[in-house]
Formats: C-alpha cells, sequence, structure tokens
C-alpha cells in the first residue's frame, strides 16, 4: 500500500469506530444450540471453530443449516461491548477457506509429526495426526498446520490448521486430533469432556449426552475413514457455508440492476478529458456512471450496508443511486486502431487515480488497451475510517464486504458501458476528431487489477456478465490467511491489538471477519470462478504484501496450472514446490485458459510462519515487480486477448527486475 496512506493511518483510527452510526441489531438472532459454548472445550468459547454446534437446524437454507451465534460466545472487544451476530446468523454455513482452529496446551507440532506449509503432502499420510475428512464425499483433505506465532502466552497459543485448498461449499467436514505430543514427546491427553464424548454411551441424563448424540455421525465417519475414536485428543465436524449462501447477496443485486437497465447503457456524463498526457496516452477522461444502490443510507457513504428487506434479500431503496467516478485512459496506439476495452483494479484502500501509474500506461500504450477504473468502494481511501471502526467493534465490520459489493456492481455498470454501442464509445471523448472510435467493443471487456484489485477482483470477474477473462496481479485471496502475513497490515494491527489484546481471540475474530468478508473478496467465490471464466495470476515471490502462501491456496482451489519450472532449483523450501498444482511449460501442450506465473525479482524467501516479512533480511519487497516487466505485460496482453498463456520466459524461471 502506498506510503501516504500508511502514514495517516493512525490518526485516523482515533474515534474512528465513533463515527460510525450503532449497528441495527436484528430480532430473533437466534442462540447457539445447547445453550452456550460448546462442553467439548471449556476453556474458551468458540473453540474448536469452525464447530456446528454454533448452527442451527434451518430447511431453508443451502446447506440445511443456519449459524446461530449468542452475543454470549462472540469474543467482546475491549470497550466490553456485545458484538451483534445479524450478519454472521446470515450464513448457512462457515467459510470455505476458513482456519480450523483449537487450543492444545503444551503442543509441539514437530515432536507430534503434523504437516507444516513445507510439506502439505504430509497432511494425506495415513497416519496424520490431524486429519480432515470431507463427510460429504469420504474424501481426506489436504491442509497445514502451524501454532500462531504471534501469541504471547503459551497457554493462549492458537493450534491454527490451514486448508491447503478451499474446502468445498455446501460440504461437511469431521476434524480429528490424534497422538499429539509435547516437547518431551508426551502424548497430551484428551480434555476430560471430549474423552467422555468419545466414549461408550452416555446415560441419557448426563449432561454431555446432547453434545455426545451429535458428535456420534462424525465419529463414525472417522472411524470408516480409518481414524478410530482411540488416540484422539479431540474431532468435532463444521458446514461449510453453500455457494448461494456466500455469493447470493452479490448475485442478487447484480441480477436486479442488470434487469433494470434491460438492454440500455448505463447512464453516464462524461465531466472532463484532458488531451496530449505523454507519450503513452492520448487523452484522460474522467466522468461519473449512475448506478442503482442497494446501501441502507442515501448515495451510499461510507459505512453503509446493504439495505435489505424482511426476508433478508438486498433490495435499492426507492430511488437510491449511486454515483460512481471513473477516469480512463486511452493510449496514442488507439488513433491507430481501437483499442481494446479493460476494467482496472486498484489496491489496497486506494483510489481510480491508479489507473495513471506508469505501469498502466505503459500496459495501455504497448498492448493497446483503454483502461477505466472506479473507486472500490468499502475498500478505498475514504473508507479507511469504517474499516478501523471494523477492527475495533466488529458489529460495524460488515459494512466493509457489503459497501464492497456495491462497489462491484458500481465496476460492473462502468464495463457494461465500456462495451455497449451507445455507451462511452459513442461519446466524443471516446471518438477521433473525424468521428472514428478509440474502443474496439467487438471482443468484449477484459479485467486487470493489481494487490488489493486482485483479491477482490476475482469476485469481480466471477459476477460480471461481461467479463470472459481478467489478470489478478501479486493477488492472492482470503483475508483471514493474509493479514498475519502482510506487511501492510502493522497499522492495523495495533488497532486490533486495543480491541482485542489477547492473541488467541484475535485468531477467531479474523476468521469471523472472514465469514462476512467471503461475501466481497474472491475467497467466497473461488470454488466456481472458473466455471464460466479463465483468469492469470501473476506472483511475486517472498511479496511482503500479499503473501505466496495464500497465493498458492487460491491456485489448487480454481484450477490453476503453474508455468514451469517456476523458480530456480533449491530456491524454494518446501519438500514438493507448488505440491497440489498441476504443471504447465516446455515439454508440456500449449496451455489455454487459467494459469499462474511466479515473477522471481531475487527477494530472500517470506517467513514459514503467520508473520509479515518485517526486517531487512527479507530484503526488497517484489509486489511491485511484475506489473514493471515488459515481458509479464505481454504475457497479460496475450491472456486477455487470445486466452493463450505464453511461456515468455523460455525454459528457465520468469524473472522481474526490482523496481524501486
Amino acid at each position: 500500500m502506498r506510503q501516504r496512506l500508511l502514514n495517516g493511518l493512525l490518526a485516523a483510527a482515533l474515534g474512528a469506530a465513533a463515527l460510525l452510526a450503532p449497528p441495527a441489531h436484528a430480532a430473533g438472532a437466534g442462540h447457539a444450540p445447547g445453550g452456550g459454548c460448546d462442553p467439548l472445550a471449556p476453556a474458551e468459547c468458540l473453540l474448536p471453530f469452525p464447530n456446528d454446534w454454533y448452527t442451527r437446524p434451518d430447511p431453508g437454507s443451502g446447506t440445511g443449516r443456519r449459524v446461530a451465534f449468542d452475543t454470549a460466545v462472540l469474543p467482546r472487544p475491549a470497550t466490553g461491548l456485545p458484538v451483534d451476530p445479524a450478519a454472521w446468523n446470515r450464513s448457512d454455513g462457515f467459510s470455505p477457506g476458513s482456519a480450523v482452529i483449537a487450543q492444545v496446551p503444551g503442543l509441539d507440532l514437530a515432536a507430534t509429526g503434523a504437516a507444516p506449509l513445507t510439506d502439505i503432502g504430509r497432511s494425506l499420510d495415513r497416519d496424520a495426526p490431524v486429519v480432515l475428512l470431507d463427510t460429504t464425499t469420504g474424501e481426506r483433505w489436504p491442509y497445514w498446520a502451524e501454532l500462531d506465532a504471534n501469541a504471547t502466552e503459551p497457554d493462549r497459543q492458537a493450534l491454527l490448521i490451514h486448508p491447503a485448498r478451499n474446502f468445498h461449499d455446501g460440504h461437511h467436514y469431521a476434524v480429528a486430533l490424534r497422538r499429539l505430543k509435547d516437547a518431551t514427546g508426551r502424548t497430551i491427553p484428551a480434555a476430560a469432556p471430549f474423552a467422555a464424548v468419545a466414549g461408550r454411551r452416555l446415560p441419557a441424563h448426563d449432561p454431555l449426552r446432547a453434545r455426545q448424540d451429535r458428535l456420534r455421525p462424525s465419529l463414525t465417519a472417522l472411524r470408516r475413514a480409518g481414524v478410530a475414536a482411540e488416540g484422539l485428543n479431540l474431532a468435532w465436524d463444521f458446514t461449510v457455508a453453500s455457494t448461494r449462501g456466500l455469493s447470493g447477496d452479490l448475485f442478487t443485486i447484480r441480477d436486479d440492476a442488470f434487469r433494470r437497465l434491460g438492454n440500455r447503457s448505463p447512464g453516464f456524463a462524461v465531466t472532463d478529458l484532458t488531451p496530449a498526457q505523454d507519450a503513452r496516452i492520448a487523452r484522460e477522461v474522467t466522468g461519473r456512471i449512475t448506478v442503482p444502490s442497494y446501501l441502507n443510507l442515501p448515495g451510499g457513504p461510507p459505512g453503509s450496508v446493504l439495505n435489505r428487506g424482511r426476508d433478508g434479500t438486498p433490495r435499492a431503496l426507492p430511488g437510491n443511486t449511486q454515483t460512481a467516478e471513473f477516469r480512463c485512459e486511452i493510449p496514442r496506439a488507439a488513433f491507430r486502431t481501437p483499442s481494446r476495452p479493460s476494467l482496472y483494479g486498484h489496491g489496497l484502500l486506494g483510489r481510480r487515480s491508479e489507473v495513471g501509474a506508469g505501469n498502466v500506461k505503459d500496459m495501455a500504450a504497448e498492448h493497446d488497451f483503454t483502461f477505466c477504473a472506479t473507486d472500490w468502494i468499502g475498500m478505498a481511501e475514504e473508507d479507511i475510517p469504517v474499516v478501523l471502526g471494523g477492527l475495533a467493534d466488529p458489529s460495524h465490520f460488515p459494512a466493509v464486504p457489503e459497501r464492497s459489493e456495491q462497489g462491484m456492481l458500481n465496476a460492473l455498470f462502468l464495463g457494461r458501458a465500456l462495451i455497449h454501442a451507445k455507451g462511452l464509445s459513442a461519446d466524443a471523448a471516446f471518438r477521433t476528431a473525424d468521428g472514428r472510435p478509440l474502443l474496439d467493443t467487438r471482443h468484449g471487456l477484459a479485467y486487470d487489477g493489481n494487490s488489493q484489485g486482485g483479491i477482490l477482483g476475482g469476485a469481480l470477474v466471477a459476477a460480471s456478465p461481461d467479463i470472459r477473462r481478467g489478470v489478478l496481479g501479486v493477488t492472492a485471496m482470503n483475508y483471514g490467511l493474509l493479514l498475519n502475513r502482510s506487511a501492510d497490515f502493522a497499522p492495523f494491527q495495533q488497532v486490533l491489538d486495543g480491541s482485542y489484546p489477547d492473541k488467541l481471540h484475535q485468531q477467531l475474530v479474523l476468521q469471523l471477519f472472514q465469514m462476512v468478508w467471503d461475501r466481497g473478496e474472491t475467497n467466497g467465490y473461488a470454488n466456481h470462478l472458473t466455471d464460466h471464466h479463465e483468469v492469470l495470476l501473476h506472483i511475486a515471490y517472498g511479496d511482503h504484501q500479499v503473501a505466496n502462501a495464500a497465493a498458492e491456496v487460491e491456485a489448487r482451489t480454481i484450477g490453476a496450472g503453474v508455468l514451469s519450472p517456476a523458480l530456480a532449483p533449491g530456491r524454494s523450501p518446501d519438500t514438493v514446490p507448488y505440491w497440489g498444482i498441476r504443471r504447465t511449460g516446455p515439454g508440456q501442450p500449449p496451455h489455454r485458459g487459467t494459469a499462474m506465473t511466479v515473477w522471481d525479482s531475487g527477494t530472500p524467501t517470506p517467513p514459514l510462519t503467520n508473520t509479515p516479512p518485517a526486517g531487512p533480511e527479507y530484503g526488497h519487497d517484489p509486489h511491485e515487480d511484475p506489473r514493471n516487466s515488459p515481458a509479464a505485460r505481454q504475457q497479460k496482453a496475450t491472456f486477455l486477448t487470445t486466452g493463450r498463456v505464453i511461456n515468455v520466459c523460455g525454459t528457465t524461471p520468469c524473472t522481474a527486475t526490482p523496481t524501486s
């Protein structure tokens, strides 16, 4: 993220929560079955997590269940105010990318033999001490396990089990922890409540009998998969949210807005045309698009959430519209051959002005693209106080992803205006003096985004009726996984430290955030992103801002092939580099469709813990290097125009020159 933003963050944090109106509490939010915390792990409420103990039956949902958090079970911030569970209780399951969290005092993962980040394949060993089982299919699920490296108290350290590819939407999973050991090699015994539940059938009057009955089907599924109850330290189950539950809000507002639009172009107004920008760009055009607003406040200002009907479905307030300001860069090449239109997605908490960055102008000039951008509201510069307020009080956090969904709709309308015959191409600003169009709308719309523009951009591509292919630059997904590993999060971390000083609570809160964030970033759409779209992922090895580990989870989830050789021999610390990702490159058939290219600037390998690359030992941040590489831009352009992923690096790994 740009340094000028970082410099002002802590000042903006002061009183951020006070800028937000108190959230509306939904009546009848529901209570956790059993009346509170899971008795399997009485030391800390909400653990283990995710957990179907905190759901209730709901025959009308996509999974047959509904999250049912009570305010009493959600960790309270330092203010002492209860967290409103309404936004979470709309979910019919948990995040497909959720970290699986437990607390096992004294646990030593090396002595236990749990699969680390560098050896994910070990997670599928028959005798693995941690087992994730898809009970819907009977499939063992790959993961890596780590102890929270940020913990300050050994007895408050979270065990984090990260799925190496996202769990399937709507599926049910069982978790088993067995033969766990401490640093001396001693087996850690199960807590008494779990030992009782996992043992012989309890009498009907026993207070743990209901918990035993609920867990029995998962214990049976584990036994059938070769995981006996003997030796278990802990086991539980959870349901992943359905596709409808994850994407329903965005797809609802998209479908309603485009139904209202019909065959027309979105309404727009060009407000300024600045000619002759430089040797690359002939015109900079600014304007505004009018979009139906589905937010609950007139004009949809920061802090707005989706306006919902009595059934919880997002609905537009009568007459409420959103004005989406845009900026387009038209290359000089377009005056020779009409340019291809593309949306551009800006970086973390940035602005549409990023479309005027040098690398974007280079891409436009070299490959004849007109790039247009609008502020990604919800995660734009003007939303910084709301983001900080959400970290201080999770009750306010749903405003971030929900306003981001409106931001996606704004971008979709800008995209439609770019390719509609009576849209922007019909305006004089997008034509030569003699009336020839500067946009070639015959081939549809492209997308290119970097950093946040890649993290949120996958959701935009998935939702777009007009984009067929997109480039997600220096990307990944799942903020719940990314934030601990990002150098960008340091100023935000100070706010989170103030609201949740306990590091175990922080891990729970990050996963709670992710449950609602799924609706506004790629993580919630990844399992179906490539059903009808193709994406190219560009990864900077050792990226300080967007963790490579999370990018690899995305690649596995969407079925991307990695251009090989990806790294020089010995460069990766992994037992099997890019485990679970198919290879494409020299000696393989020419690749078409979804793929990932790794660009290496020589930066040291990032930490293998859930911490950011901080300090001089991690060298140069390569985050901006791929987009500044002419070879990378050539690969992007060929992909966006033809769908082919050309090998621009020959028989060697792709490298990028470090940029300042």
